[in-house]
């Protein structure tokens, strides 16, 4: 018998032979039920103090992985003249879930609770879509969460959550909008965002298109306008935005590009962010690896074109930054793209798209180095649009958005009347 066992011993590669089955087939099978029995406390309940050194081994047994589905929330908005308010919003959203549905309110209901809109659906919905926030979005979302679009909203789209601004969002008739949301515990509250509002850009721009038939600068038309305005009408034209780092670093995707990879750089004001903006800039990153935007300061824009922009630089760069698009920003870039600023970013390709608002005459090209260099690329711009375009709607509908605007004034008062820190953003 020990001869036996010794010969067996002698060749590994019985292990895995039928010997071995024959042989220990029966035994094992006793010590793995003596083992189990042992640990589940069969013998008079002593179990598992006696299994301890088993329990790592037992552990290694593959699980039944448990699929969570993700978590879906819900934000709509009007989202007309998109500005970086717009975008913080949805960003907040986003960390409230795993997968942000956002839903565009459609024109008719906009002019039936708030007035007409500046932008189209189809532009609107090109700026959210273009927000790197948004996983899915909803054309013409009604403006009230109705106890039946809000079924839809679970059943049909899976939305966990309706989310909404700390602002109140008030129906015609003084109702909250989102009433039934907040009934049944499906609703959830974000940080309204300070300095901005669709309200201030209308008046921003209303100013700013008056006073540029007589030459004047904004900033010094509020100013000279200060003895005959009350200090209301004047704070309203100016921007409140407090810029901070922990912002910007909010925005900003943080990461720069890889080795090797190829740089795209394009620069320009990007004045009130608009939908031709977001597709000149889709169509400049299809053609490279990281797209870099340079956005010039305010004062170059005012030298060259004869007045400041309606939204200053750093409301510009947030609005660019938020682009799903865009990789980095240059904040406040030359207006003339030079050899050093090439090398210093690892430029591979500088584009300009075919529609832009007018430069000075007579101007040196600013994009001289890079055509001497052979990497400079004109594209054809997908829209028409311009900022002047978007602010001429405006202007020459300016009653109606004064009316638009004084009925938006009121909630606005009431809300900075009523205004208290609300932590976390």
């Amino acid at each position: 018998m020990m001869m036996g066992l010794l010969a067996f011993e002698s060749h590994q590669g019985l292990w895995n032979s039928g010997y071995y089955s024959q042989l220990f087939g029966i035994g094992g099978v006793l010590i793995t039920l003596t083992i189990l029995m042992l640990s589940t406390g069969y013998f008079g309940g002593i179990g598992a103090p006696f299994a301890p050194y088993f329990w790592p081994y037992l552990g290694q047994v593959p699980k039944k992985r448990e699929h969570k589905r993700p978590v879906r929330v819900y934000m709509d908005g009007c989202f007309d003249l998109m500005h970086y308010g717009h975008a913080n919003a949805l960003r907040q959203a986003k960390l409230l879930g795993d997968q942000l549905v956002v839903g565009v309110v459609s024109d008719e209901e906009i002019v039936a609770n708030k007035g007409p809109p500046v932008l189209s659906m189809e532009e609107r919905l090109t700026l959210v879509s273009g927000l790197k926030w948004v996983d899915e979005v909803i054309p013409n979302a009604p403006y009230e969460i109705t106890e039946e679009f809000m079924n839809t909203l679970f059943n049909k789209y899976n939305i966990d959550y309706i989310i909404h601004g700390d602002d109140p969002c008030l129906l015609p008739d003084g109702t909250d909008a989102y009433a039934l949301a907040k009934k049944v515990g499906r609703y959830k509250q974000i940080k309204r965002t300070e300095g901005v509002s669709s309200t201030d850009i209308v008046g921003r721009i209303l100013l700013t298109f008056k006073q540029k038939d007589t030459g004047t600068d904004l900033n010094v038309a509020v100013a000279e306008k200060a003895g005959e305005k009350s200090n209301d009408e004047v704070k309203s034209q100016l921007s409140h935005f407090l810029p901070t780092s922990r912002r910007i670093m909010q925005f900003s995707n943080g990461q720069a590009p890889s080795p090797g990879a190829r740089v795209v750089y394009v620069d320009g004001t990007f004045d009130l962010f608009h939908a031709g903006h977001v597709e000149f800039l889709r169509s400049a990153r299809q053609l490279g690896d990281f797209l870099l935007v340079g956005i010039y300061d305010d004062q170059s824009i005012r030298d060259r074109r004869g007045c400041r922009p309606i939204t200053h630089l750093h409301e510009r760069t947030l609005s660019v930054l938020a682009c799903r698009y865009v990789d980095e920003v240059i904040i406040g870039a030359p207006w003339e793209v030079s050899k050093d600023m090439i090398t210093t970013f690892n430029i591979s390709l500088v584009v300009h798209g075919t529609v832009a608002e007018g430069n000075s005459a007579g101007e040196i090209d600013p994009y001289a180095v890079p055509k001497s260099m052979g990497i400079f690329q004109t594209i054809r711009s997908p829209k028409s649009i311009t900022t002047s375009s978007v602010a001429t709607r405006i202007v020459d509908n300016h009653e109606a958005y004064k009316k638009r605007n004084l009925k938006k004034k009121a909630s606005e008062d009431r809300y900075y009347t009523q205004k208290k820190f609300v932590s976390g953003d």
